[in-house]
């Protein structure tokens, strides 16, 4: 069964884009990093340095 996210927790809109953003709170219950150079990502890590988000 797929999660339930709710906006204002674990996701936002970007309002330039309409795209959906997800929180570093998101990123967090996730458990890991994904490697996407996401932009609120909190994980320390080659994401962030070999994608720009």
């Amino acid at each position: 069964m797929a999660e339930v996210l709710v906006e204002g927790v674990d996701y936002t809109i970007d309002p330039a884009t309409g795209y959906l953003v997800f929180t570093g709170a998101y990123h967090l219950k996730r458990g890991s990093c994904c490697g996407s150079g996401c932009r609120n990502c909190p994980y320390e890590g080659d994401a962030k340095k070999t994608k720009k988000g």
